[in-house]
């Protein structure tokens, strides 16, 4: 992504009088930050529902992209990533949902577009017996399914205990903030966030000089969810931020998973609720929770690769697989987020189909969780 674009895209969530939401309509239905400001003068004629009141509000860039090159610089200067929607590193999963940020900043060197993404969530006073279901499941899946990434928040409690577990079983993990990259909250996971910066990454939508207060670490919640195939509530009493991440990660028609817990436990009623109300599905293992993804293939792959077995050159498909390989045929080269749309194959399934496919020699994927079909 060009510098320019990266600058007029800060500017325009600096905007003042329009909403991330509108900011992010006139990203998408104009093509790019600097389109919108090259249309300031013509809105309504590059857009049929923009208003006068629209154009109003983009008439003066001038302050917006005096704070934009403060920020330029100061990303510059600290060596921080600037993931703009439409770059090609930009969290895919996340460029599909409805309130996508239009820029993210990134420290760290995790693939962000790994093909198994899963967020950890809970309550910040996890229990011994949350700790306790953090480790044996980031352990045991690590065995099932060597290359995922795993997301939190770097809060107290599940979310500092999932990075840690996930830091000592080799597996990157990723902490979405809820401020800029100028400074660190809370203050006491520093040295944790400092190795995730080798084995994982910090993530925000914020600029620098943007503290941590309640209302981002509720908007944070949406990129911990919206990242993520699957997230997974470990503890929450009857309200918390975890459980609005899973309520988030529903509405964007992901996979949600909860363990449950005694009854009557403050910590285990929130997921407890959720099962009950089948917003989560109920899982005790890491097994169970490859399983309801349909990821077992993982391992069948790594044997398979390992055994050196000859894949087939010309494997029988069933219907779903031929459905992916028309896709590719047709489209070339696709994010699996766009598969799944192409094939209305729900992604977990699809997950699993490309898995096979790969296996079979079929398709081959490539950086930034996109698929192509190998002739």
């Amino acid at each position: 992504m060009s510098q320019e674009e990266i600058l007029y895209t800060m500017a325009l969530t600096r905007m003042t009088g329009i909403s991330l939401g509108t900011a992010l309509h006139l990203y998408r239905q104009i093509g790019s930050a600097k389109a919108v400001y090259d249309h300031r003068g013509d809105i309504g004629d590059v857009l049929p529902d923009g208003t006068s009141r629209l154009a109003e509000a983009l008439r003066d860039w001038s302050l917006p992209l005096a704070r934009a090159e403060q920020e330029m610089a100061f990303v510059q200067k600290h060596s921080i990533g600037c993931l703009c929607l439409n770059d090609a590193d930009y969290p895919q999963r996340l460029a599909t949902t409805p309130d996508a940020p239009l820029l993210l900043f990134y420290m760290g060197s995790a693939q962000l577009n790994q093909q198994r993404v899963v967020s950890i969530v809970g309550t910040r006073h996890a229990t011994v017996y949350g700790q306790d279901l953090i480790r044996r499941f980031i352990a045991d899946l690590q065995q099932l399914c060597p290359q995922v990434l795993i997301v939190s928040g770097l809060a107290y409690g599940v979310d500092i205990c999932a990075h840690r577990q996930a830091l000592a079983a080799g597996f990157d993990t990723v902490g979405v903030l809820a401020h800029g990259l100028d400074d660190l909250y809370p203050p006491r996971h520093r040295d944790t966030a400092k190795q995730m910066l080798t084995q994982g990454g910090l993530l925000t939508e914020y600029m620098s000089e943007t503290r941590a207060d309640k209302r981002n670490f509720v908007r944070r919640n949406r990129i911990v969810a919206g990242m993520a195939d699957a997230t997974i509530l470990v503890e929450s009493a009857a309200k918390g931020g975890g459980l609005i991440t899973a309520h988030i990660a529903q509405d964007y028609d992901r996979s949600v998973f909860a363990f449950p817990g005694a009854v009557g436990a403050p910590y285990s009623e929130g997921c407890n609720n959720l099962i009950r109300d089948n917003g989560a599905a109920l899982i005790t293992s890491a097994q169970d929770f490859v399983t309801a993804m349909g990821w077992q293939t993982d391992q069948q792959l790594l044997q398979a690769k390992s055994e050196g077995i000859e894949r087939s050159l010309f494997p029988d498909l069933s219907p779903e697989e031929q459905a992916v390989v028309q896709a590719l045929s047709t489209a070339g080269d696709l994010q699996q987020n766009f598969l799944a749309v192409k094939t209305n194959i729900p992604i977990g399934q699809l997950t699993a189909l490309l898995f096979q496919l790969e296996m079979k020699g079929v398709v081959r994927p490539l950086a930034g969780g996109t698929y192509h079909l190998l002739s």
